[in-house]
């Protein structure tokens, strides 16, 4: 590919000037003279007409600087367009998200990566936590996002925001009325909870395990708008994720019970297999991602 010597030979065709056309290439002058001896050669014809007076294109010549602006410019293009397929962010993401991060939190991060990247396709699976790292450890999708704890070695995980949870009742329940409430308080109780599997169920039985609590039932619903639904129909307490509940405590559907000196809080993480560390589209959602949420924790 002779790229450098019709470049050299367009300037030297609008400069004609060799010190001049060297200056401007940031090349030695033999270089210059180098190129356009190579370039005769190759087409077997005189270029220029040299003098120590001035420099003047040959017809000939005058027919190579009209396609070797072309060739310049389809190379330009290509290699524009090259650069751009490596830059830009397109093709597919698959994201697992456990069901309260996938319902109320992953959305708004959606949003703002379609937003930045039109051109990516986007695929969403939600399940439980333990469902979720199973499917980053399958490579069934590119990454994670769960409100569980793994001990899983063959994924990494980050966390990446601080959740607050709340126990919650109907605004009819005895305990929704009363201004202090004790751990006492929620002895023999009947609860409305996520399934085995759940991290939203694992945080609520370190609850009840950490503390000593004796339940009455736990009704196990596989869906955060099931266990909503239950609890303002008064068949129990739940605890529940801030971003879960908060429509339905503006809205009067659900009461907050506040424990004195008791706060629930968790980590939310997002989680990946070592072999899609390096996915530019990952790396893409996970730049929205610590945009929306920048606080080390």
């Amino acid at each position: 590919m002779y790229y450098d010597a019709l470049k050299t030979f367009v300037t030297l065709a609008e400069v004609k000037n060799f010190t001049k056309t060297a200056e401007r290439l940031r090349i030695s002058q033999p270089s210059v003279s180098l190129h356009i001896k190579n370039l005769e050669k190759e087409f077997q014809t005189q270029l220029f007409i040299r003098s120590p007076k001035f420099l003047q294109i040959t017809p000939t010549g005058e027919l190579l600087y009209d396609r070797a602006k072309q060739i310049l410019t389809v190379y330009e293009q290509a290699r524009q367009q090259i650069l751009e397929h490596h830059t830009t962010i397109k093709g597919e993401l698959k994201i697992g998200a456990s069901f309260t991060i996938g319902e109320y939190i992953l959305p708004a991060l959606l949003f703002q990566l379609q937003k930045n990247h039109q051109e990516l396709q986007l695929q969403v699976l939600i399940g439980n936590t333990e469902e979720i790292v199973s499917s980053v450890r399958n490579y069934k999708v590119d990454i994670g996002l769960i409100e569980g704890q793994t001990n899983e070695k063959e994924v990494s995980v980050q966390p990446f925001m601080k959740d607050e949870l709340f126990i919650v009742s109907s605004p009819n329940h005895p305990l929704a009325s009363k201004g202090k409430v004790t751990m006492d308080d929620l002895q023999n109780q009947k609860w409305v909870s996520r399934e085995a599997g759940s991290g939203t169920r694992d945080y609520l039985n370190h609850v009840i395990r950490s503390n000593g609590l004796k339940t009455k039932s736990i009704l196990t619903i596989s869906s955060n708008q099931g266990i909503k639904e239950s609890v303002i129909h008064g068949l129990g307490l739940s605890l529940l994720s801030k971003s879960v509940i908060e429509r339905d405590l503006q809205s009067g559907n659900l009461a907050i019970i506040k424990i004195n000196q008791h706060t629930f809080h968790r980590k939310l993480s997002y989680i990946y297999a070592p072999l899609v560390q390096e996915n530019r589209n990952v790396s893409a959602f996970l730049q929205v991602i610590h945009q929306a949420y920048p606080s080390v924790i």
